[in-house]
Formats: structure tokens, sequence, C-alpha cells
């Protein structure tokens, strides 16, 4: 089977702080070590991209030695945590940015999926939009006229396909945008994080169409996702990266995702207050999780069908009243499935803070789900403003209890029920 992509020592370098190369100095001595036939004398400088620590340096590396082939119509999956460098990456392969060193080879066309509004013109309509990425492609008008109609079927916009795109939802975005690549006969495609935007319907047809694309067409994918599932259910091998460096190489998925999940597991060693793998406003930090049981106690494992809280502590920075607050609290299995899916919105209890620190608890008067290993991922917002999020902010273990007070024990999530004969 022919390489698709081949990647040779590829490391991206960013000066922090600035647009640019830099001063003017550091101009001249590039160009200097330039015609002199010399290494960029910048490039033997900078730190690991580690964001939980604070550098020294005002370089850093956000990709170090990337080196891994991709097979035509393989669906490679690239997995890593928040800063590991996975956007760069696929913005280094889709030629949106240039390598500091290294080589790549490409062989065949690239539709990327990078992030919500990519590759669309505002001001022009679905339609137009999808006529200018064709033709950015190197598509002829009649080539396109005949992928035209199953583009606005897949993607469900067909009422607004003659309407400015800025004024599409985000959702309504990603489908276009989803339909235009992955049905413009691309040789590669590449999808980053941006199907979780859609609802879960949308993400099992994205996934659907990218099996198709790999299996019947032939085509080369590469997936960037934290749902594991997603992952697993899509893709034939994957990697990890951590810190700007591949830190499991391409190999078995299930080999990858494991060693994805220890890194999550060292991660959430660190106090919660401490992580700097968040993402937000941080006027008001998540500081602390904790799990009470039916007396009242905080451990570190419930036990199913009895009472449990989840319990969230905060920190308002600002000493102002927060109003019109939302906490979000997902409970997810080992392979990345969510099993719950809990909010104050959804119960409708509006919360107000008044002071510097508190915390808000979510009360199960029966704990629904069956024994084993679950990640918690939790999110702020106030006022439509993302103040905190953390993904795998801790992890709880479940012990198998008698949830129908029957002494039966079942899987899945368990929720009350009766039945009728007649």
């Amino acid at each position: 089977m022919s390489i698709a992509i081949e990647l040779h020592n590829i490391s991206k370098q960013y000066r922090l702080g600035t647009i640019g190369t830099g001063t003017l100095s550091h101009d001249l001595n590039r160009w200097w070590a330039q015609i002199r036939g010399k290494e960029d004398p910048y490039l033997k400088i900078g730190e690991e991209n580690n964001r939980s620590e604070k550098g020294k340096s005002d370089y850093i590396w956000a990709l170090r030695d990337i080196n891994f082939q991709v097979e035509s119509g393989e669906v490679l999956g690239i997995i890593g945590k928040n800063g590991a460098g996975k956007s760069t990456l696929l913005k280094i392969l889709s030629r949106v940015t240039s390598p500091s060193t290294g080589e790549i080879r490409i062989k065949g066309r690239i539709a990327s999926l990078l992030e919500v509004g990519t590759g669309f013109h505002p001001e022009l309509t679905g339609r137009e939009n999808i006529f200018l990425n064709g033709a950015i492609m190197g598509m002829t008008r009649r080539e396109i006229l005949s992928k035209l109609d199953e583009i606005i079927d897949f993607s469900g916009v067909e009422r607004y396909i003659d309407t400015p795109v800025k004024r599409y939802s985000s959702g309504m975005y990603v489908r276009l945008a989803f339909g235009v690549a992955a049905h413009l006969e691309p040789e590669i495609l590449i999808v980053d994080e941006v199907l979780a935007v859609g609802d879960a319907e949308f993400q099992k047809k994205c996934i659907g169409k990218m099996q198709d694309v790999s299996q019947k067409e032939g085509r080369t994918v590469l997936f960037v996702s934290h749902n594991m599932a997603a992952v697993k259910a899509l893709c034939n091998s994957a990697l990890v990266l951590k810190n700007g460096k591949v830190d499991f190489p391409k190999g078995n998925t299930d080999l990858a995702i494991q060693h994805y999940l220890k890194l999550e597991d060292e991660l959430m060693a660190i106090p919660l207050i401490d992580r700097k793998d968040r993402q937000g406003k941080g006027n008001v930090l998540l500081s602390h999780l904790e799990f009470i049981n039916s007396s009242g106690q905080s451990v570190g494992q419930l036990i199913s069908g009895e009472a449990a809280e989840i319990r969230v502590h905060y920190r308002n920075r600002t000493g102002e009243a927060g109003l019109n607050n939302m906490i979000g609290i997902l409970v997810e299995r080992n392979d990345g499935f969510t099993v719950l899916d809990l909010s104050n919105v959804y119960t409708g209890h509006p919360y107000t803070w008044n002071k510097e620190k508190g915390y808000i608890s979510c009360v199960l008067d029966k704990l629904p789900l069956s024994g084993g290993n679950y990640y918690i991922h939790l999110i702020l917002w106030q006022n439509d403003s993302l103040q905190d999020w953390i993904l795998n902010a801790g992890n709880l273990t479940v012990e198998e209890g008698d949830f129908y007070g029957t002494g039966q024990t079942s899987t899945g999530v368990k929720v009350p029920h009766k039945w009728n004969f007649s």
C-alpha cells in the first residue's frame, strides 16, 4: 500500500507574546546565519510546551521531532490532552502554517476541518462557499455540481443554503463544513475536535461517513478527538502526543488509548486548583472535587443505588456576586462514553454566589451507575461567559450495590422502573 503522508523530524517553534519573528536583532541574526549556511540560532533554544510549569524562555516548541507515516486508506487517531500539539500538527499538515524544521511529503488533495468557520467566507452563502471550497481544491464547476445535492442533503441546511453563513449557528457551520470536506473527494481528510459542536446524531453520522470514506473509497483520514469511544470506533491506528512530542508511537488504537488514559490519571493527581490545562476567563475557578456518601462522609468510592453527592468547590477571585451561573458535570466511562450529563440548567436550579469561596452540590437520591471507574469533566459558565473548563477533573470509583432492593445486579445505567402484565 502506498504512503499518503510522511513526516520527517517535524518541529514547530513559537515566540511567546509576539506576532512575526520577533525583534529586528533576532531577524538580523537569523538572516546572517542563513546566508552563511548555518542553522537558525533560535532553533537551538526554547522549552518544552508544558503548560503545567512556568517557563523561563520566550521560545517554546509546540512540536518537536515528529516522525510517522500514514498509508493510503488508513484512519489515524491523534490523541493527547489540551496543549499537546495536536491542532498545531494538523495545521502544518493542512499547510495553514509551516514547520520550523523538518520535511513533509503528502500525496493527494487535502480537505481540512480544523475549527468552526475555517475555509468559509462569512459574507458568502452556503452554496457559494461550497463552490469556493471546491475551486480551492482544484475541482471544476461540473464536478462540484455533481456533488452539490449530496452535500446539502448530508448537511441538513437546505432551507438556509442561500443565506450568508455568518448567520449560521455553530452547529450549522460544522454540518455544512463537514459535508463539504467529506464529499468533495479529497484523498486525505483531516478532522479536528470540531465535531464536538454538533449533536450526538450528527456526530454518529459524521463517523459513519468517515468510515465509508476510508473503507469503501480508500481515502486517508486523520482524526483528532478527546472522545475515546469515537477514536476506538473509527481509527485503525493511533498515536499519543504529550507536550509537543510523540509519547506513544503510531500503533494499536486500544494500546494508544490505554496510554492516554494513564497520562490522564497522572494529571488528575495534581490538585484541581493547581491544574494549568484549563480553559475559561478564570474569574471563578473550580478548586476541589469531592464525593459525599449516604452517611455524609467525603469518600473516594461511592456505592451504586445509594444516595450520593458530587460536591464542586469554587473560588471567586473577583469578590463580586456571580449571576446566571451554570455548572456542568459530565461522567464518562474509561472508553469516553458519557453515562451522566448533569447541570443545574436542566433541572431549573439557578445559582448565585456572593462570597469568595464555597461549593456547589449535585445530589443524587440513588446513584444510577454500575460498578467501575469513571472520569469527571467540569465546566462553569457565568452570564454566558465560560469561566472554567477542566477535562478529567477527577475520577470516581463506584462499587456495585443493590439499586433495585432485590439483591439483583445489572449492567449499564440504572433507572427506577416498573412492569405491567395483562
